[in-house]
């Protein structure tokens, strides 16, 4: 499947739109929550090869998503429903709505720096050859002890 080629910048841009109009009326946590993982992403575009920017950004938009559903439920105003308020909060669900299809997409950069799924599992597809690994066995040659024949050497007489 081909991906529509999308910026990070534009990405970025887009939730920092929505984080800022959200900002409104969800403040503290909110803000705090959305704008350090936007800071991530700008990480993110600075390191154009960095694994790791791209992978803590992403980390932190699926933890945003958790994170703006449960203050979105919390500290939704009902008593004074302004027009302000119904913006700010539409805007803050909007960037809800819109951060899985930013992880879909974050995520497949995230492969195109050399990422990899790191939840190898026999459910989720073939696990790793292993055949080319040394063995740890114990009953393999060698003494059973791990210092086991050092005494016999005498003493060291290298001079360090």
């Amino acid at each position: 499947m081909e991906l529509p080629a999308v910026n990070l910048k534009v990405i970025l841009l887009v939730h920092w739109l929505l984080t800022t109009w959200g900002s409104i009326v969800f403040g503290g946590a909110y803000s705090w929550a959305n704008f350090t993982i936007l800071a991530l992403g700008v990480w993110a575009v600075a390191q154009r090869d960095s694994i790791d920017a791209i992978s803590m950004f992403l980390g932190g938009l699926l933890a945003t998503i958790l994170l703006d559903i449960i203050h979105i439920s919390i500290f939704y105003p009902r008593d004074t429903i302004t027009a302000t308020v119904h913006f700010s909060a539409g805007m803050a669900i909007l960037s809800l709505l819109l951060k899985p299809f930013s992880c879909f997409l974050v995520h497949h950069m995230y492969r195109e720096r050399g990422g990899e799924l790191r939840f190898h599992s026999d459910f989720l597809g073939p696990s790793q050859e292993r055949s080319a690994y040394q063995t740890i066995d114990s009953t393999t040659e060698g003494p059973a002890e791990p210092f086991a024949g050092l005494e016999a050497r005498g003493p060291d007489t290298r001079g360090y």
